[in-house]
């Protein structure tokens, strides 16, 4: 019983895509797209969006970005539990600070 009460699952993560108008240059993000992932984790969050994202089949019909690459920014908001944003090196997601987005 306790752990059914104790149990996340599956949360409804807020995720803003910021991309630069032409790939691979590091300053003058922009946001491109928000919506709300699924996921169990904030890891489980960045693999599910750079699959969503990177694959014809599955981008929301209304996206206008590219493809998630090199460079590209990814902005978690947990509401009360805090705003975490990700970039997208050669080696997968690394944590930055908000101020890179300037």
């Amino acid at each position: 019983m306790i752990k059914a009460l104790t149990r996340r699952g599956n949360m409804q993560y807020d995720v803003t895509i910021f991309q630069t108008p032409r790939q691979r240059e590091k300053k003058g993000h922009q946001q491109v797209y928000r919506i709300n992932i699924p996921a169990d984790s904030r890891k489980h969050c960045l693999e599910e969006t750079f699959s969503r994202f990177n694959v014809t089949d599955r981008i929301p019909v209304n996206y206008k970005g590219r493809f998630l690459s090199t460079g590209d920014i990814i902005l978690i908001d947990e509401g009360r539990g805090g705003q975490y944003y990700y970039q997208l090196k050669p080696g997968g997601w690394v944590p930055i600070n908000r101020i890179t987005l300037l």
